[in-house]
């Protein structure tokens, strides 16, 4: 059973039932190849990936903006349920190292509904400015359509168990 408390003045949540399995939405969030496809909204891209899926183990990526410019993104994983919860941070690098400028720990929390899934995304940020600062990025509109993006992915037969 994950920890994990929503407290609405701290934490973005973005919630859908999606028409496609549990099983191929774990595939698509923890494998690298498949990372690169959908995790942004385009037309940026995710020019590298790597993933270490256990606590501690790395998760990161480099995103690049259609200008060309590149963010990279170092973290690692708190928390792997297979098939129910990835929880993940940039608050902690990969070996739990801190990090010098953490934004949010991420927690992503699915459950099977009928043929599809409750998808459930969680942005937890350590403080009310933080929070604000995300939603104003732009956090439910792209997380938004990172979860379309995701499923389409799917649905064209790129993810298999």
């Amino acid at each position: 059973m994950s920890v994990i408390k929503i407290d609405p003045k701290l934490d973005l949540v973005l919630e859908r039932e999606i028409d496609v399995p549990v099983e191929l939405v774990w595939t698509a969030w923890t494998t690298p190849r498949h990372i690169k496809e959908w995790f942004v909204p385009k037309p940026w891209t995710i020019t590298h990936c790597e993933i270490d899926l256990r606590p501690g183990g790395a998760f990161n990526t480099t995103m690049r903006s259609p200008e060309g410019q590149e963010f990279p993104n170092a973290g690692c994983f708190l928390e792997i349920v297979e098939h129910q919860r990835l929880v993940f941070t940039d608050t902690l690098l990969p070996g739990f190292r801190p990090a010098e400028k953490p934004f949010f720990t991420g927690a992503l929390l699915l459950e099977p509904n009928g043929q599809g899934t409750r998808y459930t995304a969680i942005a937890i940020h350590g403080s009310e400015e933080s929070r604000k600062s995300h939603e104003e990025m732009g956090f439910h509109d792209g997380w938004g359509t990172v979860a379309s993006q995701m499923v389409d992915y799917i649905k064209a037969g790129k993810v298999s168990n």
